[in-house]
């Protein structure tokens, strides 16, 4: 005689006894079939996991009472229901309320149209999956897995969003705040080490970074203590000698990418007035840079990506499009478009018409000057990834300023309490803080 199908949904990124228990129950009323959520149908909603599909479905297939394992590649249950047409689910019974509870009343109408039955267990006391996952990125990470993280996030999400870092604390704020929207969880999928950010931080002029060692304390940093992947602002990346070595430098930090521009002579911000003229470097020495730096490297992980700096140099779209086709040619993995232009139009127009030549090579937008536009109208041109170049470091200023400030006005501190925050806060903040 046939034994039923239980479907069981999972994500499967840490297994503790509350999942061996579900799979065991549900063994008891036929074979388990897991549905294994995929990245793209897990980065809608929350954090990318610690694990890839295909290493989470290697161990979910080998855990005992298993029987198949195949992806859930939407959120909801529904999709995979009605393909697999099982006997039952299974599902602890703590999706009875809060935002599951949708879900679950989608999951009782289909199952009841084809006469399935809903399994519903006692939800497995003392574990919390979202408290697991803390302690193990409390632990941290390793430079493998955080350099390979930036294109996973690519392939899984339609729009991968980064904000500038210029501190460990700074990198912690970015790492750990989450809000909750009707379509799941908001957060920052990665950092941006700014070289703006970072000089400022210490004080100093926004001067050419060829020299890694005044950036790497910064980066050192951030990466002890958090774990999502860093893009790195490479300036212009110096000479392709010091531009090869920082390749293999940032790579082995685990660094994801690097964003070079195609720039030349003394550095100058891009988004000084018009009197400040930028060079351009030649197309055949820029291709020659990105080409270096590919043979550099060792994995397929790490990215080069190249910054645009016509339109800032008052050049056409047509001509960013001439040189983004030059240098994606050579290999870069990526194009970052740079505007000072406020209303956005010639940044759209770019996007689209790169988009249209090149569907699959990801493009970076920084909207600082043209920022009256939403997150979904950059995924409408084609844009993969939207870096907040410089909010951290921009806010912490008029902050710490105020309460600076304050101090001095009032000859005591009560009335600088309200611009900060409680020490206890501080300490629950960092790891371990007591």
């Amino acid at each position: 005689m046939k034994r039923r199908t239980v479907y069981l949904g999972m994500i499967g990124d840490i297994i503790h006894p509350g999942v061996i228990n579900i799979i065991r129950e549900g063994s008891k009323y036929g074979d388990v079939l897991v549905g294994l959520f995929t990245d793209d149908s897990i980065a809608s909603h929350k954090r990318l996991p610690y694990l890839n599909y295909e290493q989470r479905k290697a161990v979910v297939e080998n855990i005992k009472g298993v029987i198949r394992v195949v992806p859930q590649e939407e959120w909801s249950y529904v999709p995979n229901l009605l393909k697999y047409r099982p006997d039952a689910i299974i599902h602890g019974d703590d999706w009875k309320n809060g935002p599951d509870s949708q879900e679950r009343d989608a999951v009782f109408k289909v199952m009841q149209e084809f006469g399935g039955e809903v399994i519903e267990i006692p939800y497995t006391q003392g574990i919390s999956s979202s408290g697991l996952n803390k302690d193990i990125l409390s632990i941290g990470t390793t430079p493998g897995i955080r350099l390979k993280m930036l294109r996973r996030l690519l392939k899984a999400k339609p729009l991968v969003r980064i904000m500038e870092a210029h501190s460990g604390l700074s990198a912690l704020i970015i790492e750990n705040v989450e809000i909750a929207k009707g379509n799941g969880i908001h957060n920052f999928d990665g950092m941006w080490s700014s070289s703006l950010t970072d000089s400022t931080s210490k004080g100093k002029p926004d001067i050419e970074a060829v020299d890694l060692t005044t950036r790497l304390q910064t980066l050192t940093d951030i990466l002890e203590c958090t774990t999502k992947p860093i893009i790195f602002d490479g300036d212009t990346g110096g000479k392709l000698e010091h531009f090869v070595f920082a390749v293999r430098t940032l790579e082995r930090n685990g660094i994801s990418a690097v964003i070079i521009e195609d720039k030349t002579g003394l550095k100058k911000n891009s988004l000084f007035g018009t009197e400040v003229k930028q060079e351009l470097a030649p197309i055949s020495d820029f291709c020659a840079k990105i080409a270096a730096g590919k043979r550099a490297q060792v994995t397929q992980d790490f990215m080069i990506i190249a910054r645009l700096e016509s339109l800032i140099a008052g050049g056409t779209v047509e001509e960013a499009l001439v040189r983004a086709r030059a240098f994606v040619g050579v290999g870069a993995d990526g194009v970052m478009i740079h505007s000072k232009e406020e209303t956005g139009v010639e940044i759209k127009n770019f996007c689209e018409k790169f988009r249209g030549e090149f569907p699959n090579t990801p493009i970076v937008l920084v909207p600082t000057t043209y920022n009256q536009f939403k997150e979904k109208e950059f995924v409408e041109w084609g844009a993969n990834i939207i870096i907040y170049a410089n909010h951290m470091l921009r806010s912490s200023y008029p902050a710490m300023l105020n309460t600076a400030k304050s101090i001095l006005e009032n000859e005591r501190s009560l009335e600088a309490d309200k611009f900060c925050m409680p020490i206890k806060q501080i300490l629950e903040l960092i790891s371990g803080g007591k």
